[in-house]
C-alpha cells in the first residue's frame, strides 16, 4: 500500500505543479506577453478568464486522487497501529502522512487564490515531504533482498545530506516560480543581479509585477541562488554516486548520474525556451524521482508487512 500511496502522491504533486504553473501563466502563447495581457485585464477590473479544459480536468483529477490517497493513508494508519508494537515505526510514518495530507488539504482549501510565495512553498514542500515519507515507508516495509550487499555506514548519512540539499534546492525553485523570477535571468552565461534584492527571499512578500513586465526583476537574486544551489547539489551527489557505485549500489549510482544530467538539461531548456510548461513539469518530477533514489540509499534492510 505504501508504494501505491507514493505513486498517488507523485501524481498529486505533478498535478499541483501543473495547476500552479498554469495559474502563473506558463503554457499560454506567447509567453510572457500573454500573461501580461491577463494582468492588464485584471487591473482593469475584468473577470478572470475561465479555466480551460485541461486545467479543469487537472483540478478534478487532483481532488479525486488526493481524496483516494487520504483514504489509503487512513487504512495504513489503522493497519499499522492495530499491529503495535511490531509495526510502531511504520505507524509513526503513517501518522506523519496523515498530518501532511490534512495540512495540505487545509492549505489548499483556504489559500486557493493566494499569490504569496509562502503558500507555494507550503504546497510544494508539503507535497515533496509527503512523497518522501511514502517512499521511506515503502522501503522500510519492503522484503529484504537476500543478494543485497550491506552498505557502508557512511552511505546513508551522505544520502540524507543529499536529500536535505535537494529539498533546499526545491525550495529555491519554488521561490523562483512563486516570485515570477523564471525570466529574471534570461542569459545562461550570467545574470544582472543589480535589480535583485534580499527582500525577494521573503516568502511573505507578494512579487510586484505589471502588465508591461510580468516577470519580477528583483527576483534575479533568487534565480542566481537557485543556479548556485544546482552546483551544490552536483557537488554533493557526485561523490555520493561514486560511493554508491563502489558499495555495489550501481543501479542507484547510475540513476543519480542520469537524473542529474536530465535535471541540468531541463534547467537550461527552461531558460533558453522561455519557460515552457512541459519542461517545468518535467523538472519538478525529476526532482521528486531524484529524491526517491536518495531515500533508497538511506533505507535499512526491510521486513515484510501489510502496510
Amino acid at each position: 500500500m505504501a508504494w501505491i500511496c507514493a505513486v498517488f502522491v507523485l501524481v498529486i504533486t505533478s498535478l499541483s505543479a501543473f495547476l500552479r504553473l498554469s495559474k502563473a501563466g506558463l503554457g499560454c502563447e506567447p509567453w510572457p506577453q500573454c500573461y501580461g495581457q491577463e494582468l492588464r485585464a485584471q487591473q482593469q477590473g475584468a473577470e478572470p478568464a475561465q479555466a480551460d479544459t485541461a486545467e479543469a480536468a487537472a483540478r478534478l483529477a487532483h481532488r479525486v486522487i488526493a481524496s483516494t490517497a487520504l483514504l489509503l493513508i487512513l487504512v495504513m494508519v489503522m493497519t499499522a497501529l492495530a499491529s503495535r508494537p511490531a509495526l510502531w515505526p511504520e505507524g509513526r510514518m503513517t501518522l506523519w502522512l496523515l498530518f501532511l495530507a490534512l495540512f495540505l488539504a487545509v492549505l489548499g482549501r483556504w489559500t486557493s487564490d493566494a499569490r504569496l510565495p509562502a503558500v507555494t512553498l507550503g504546497n510544494l514542500l508539503g507535497g515533496f515531504a509527503m512523497f518522501a515519507v511514502s517512499v521511506r515507508l515503502a522501503l522500510t516495509t519492503a522484503a529484504p533482498s537476500s543478494t543485497a550487499s550491506p552498505a557502508p555506514r557512511r552511505l546513508a548519512p551522505w544520502a540524507w545530506l543529499g536529500a536535505a540539499v535537494l529539498m533546499a534546492q526545491v525550495a529555491l525553485g519554488g521561490m523562483v516560480s512563486a516570485g515570477q523570477a523564471g525570466l529574471s535571468c534570461p542569459e545562461l552565461g550570467g545574470c544582472d543581479v543589480s535589480a535583485g534584492t534580499w527582500q525577494a527571499l521573503n516568502p511573505w512578500v507578494e512579487p510586484q509585477t505589471d502588465a508591461a513586465q510580468p516577470h519580477h526583476p528583483a527576483g534575479a537574486l533568487v534565480h542566481v541562488l537557485h543556479r548556485a544551489g544546482s552546483l551544490l547539489v552536483v557537488a554533493v551527489l557526485l561523490p555520493l554516486a561514486l560511493l554508491a557505485w563502489r558499495s555495489g549500489r550501481r543501479s542507484s549510482a547510475s540513476l543519480i548520474l542520469a537524473l542529474l544530467g536530465v535535471q541540468a538539461a531541463l534547467g537550461v531548456a527552461l531558460v533558453a525556451g522561455g519557460l515552457p510548461l512541459s519542461v517545468a513539469l518535467a523538472h519538478n518530477m525529476g526532482a521528486a524521482l531524484l529524491l526517491a533514489v536518495l531515500l533508497g540509499l538511506t533505507a535499512p534492510p526491510g521486513r515484510r508487512s501489510s502496510t
